[in-house]
């Protein structure tokens, strides 16, 4: 029996959805099938401003529809599902969601990641009363007032200098002496008068009755602790790829499910894109080229189980 589709994307992400906007318009029936809204992580970048052939700087919302709407107009389907599980038999893939069950020749895995957390006091407990992981999610409801920002990558930064068009009390602190983050976003940290950066700087705990109202810091240099008065705590201090669904698949120390140049995972026919896959650089159009790459390989490998490939 043939299966329902030729290729399921699981995740709509830039990754994915570039994947589905070249498979439906390679004339394959592609279905995508994503538990939120389409656009993974990029849906809280505030100015996208640095993807090649975009002039000026872009909402990544605004980013994002224009990519699912593209995907749409050449054919790709759409559902809003949970996918549990992926069998393989033969040469088809079986996807159960929590919208039924799905079949097809290819699978595309663009799951992508979730943030990390502290694992501190206090975190938990005061998430969406003063601790956020989205700055423009919920920057706005701390307009003017004393806001911190823990981390030291591309998000910690980027999000910062967002923030710090809303207030000019930010403190930033990352752990180490220097940000790892691209330089032109830590230098446009640096640089911003309404941030004022601690390096050497851990949070200990996040205090407060019904909503955040101190921390307690820790200066690792000098081992001295001390409380300090903000409204607001965001954090951004990495990911963790979305794996659940592929177990068994090779993954490298931090979790990434490990890919060929081909984006095929260890299990022929079944391919990952984006976030949840090992990279040496996450960016929104890395992930779109990697979706395109695997659409490509996957349409060839659907050529050869129908016995259509070109010699």
């Amino acid at each position: 029996m043939e299966p329902d589709k030729d290729l399921i994307i699981i995740g709509a992400g830039p990754g994915g959805l570039a994947a589905a906007q070249y498979g439906a318009r390679a004339n394959l029936k592609v279905l995508v099938i994503e538990e939120m809204a389409p656009g993974g992580q990029a849906l809280v970048i505030d100015d996208l401003e640095n993807y090649p052939g975009v002039s000026g700087p872009v909402s990544g919302i605004d980013f994002c529809q224009v990519m699912e709407k593209q995907a749409h107009d050449f054919g790709a389907e759409f559902i809003t599902a949970t996918a549990r599980s992926i069998k393989k038999e033969n040469n088809t893939f079986h996807i159960e969601t929590s919208k039924g069950s799905f079949s097809s020749y290819a699978v595309i895995l663009s799951t992508g990641s979730k943030n990390k957390l502290l694992g501190i006091p206090g975190e938990k407990e005061f998430t969406g009363r003063g601790v956020s992981y989205c700055a423009t999610c919920d920057g706005p409801f701390f307009k003017n007032k004393k806001i911190l920002v823990v981390g030291g990558g591309d998000a910690a930064c980027d999000e910062a200098s967002y923030l710090s068009n809303l207030s000019d009390k930010i403190i930033m602190i990352h752990r180490r002496d220097r940000f790892r983050a691209q330089k032109a976003l830590a230098d446009r940290v640096l640089h911003n008068d309404n941030i004022e950066v601690r390096f050497n700087h851990i949070l200990k705990e996040i205090k407060g009755t019904m909503k955040v109202s101190t921390v307690l810091f820790e200066n690792t240099e000098t081992g001295e602790t001390y409380e300090e008065e903000v409204d607001a705590v965001f954090i951004f201090i990495g990911t963790m790829p979305q794996t659940a669904l592929v177990p068994d698949l090779p993954k490298d120390e931090a979790g990434y499910v490990i890919t060929n140049q081909r984006m095929e995972t260890e299990t022929k026919g079944l391919y990952a894109v984006g976030d949840v896959r090992a990279t040496p650089f996450r960016q929104v159009v890395v992930a779109a080229g990697e979706g395109a790459v695997a659409t490509h390989c996957a349409s060839q490998h659907i050529d050869d189980i129908k016995g259509m490939s070109y010699i």
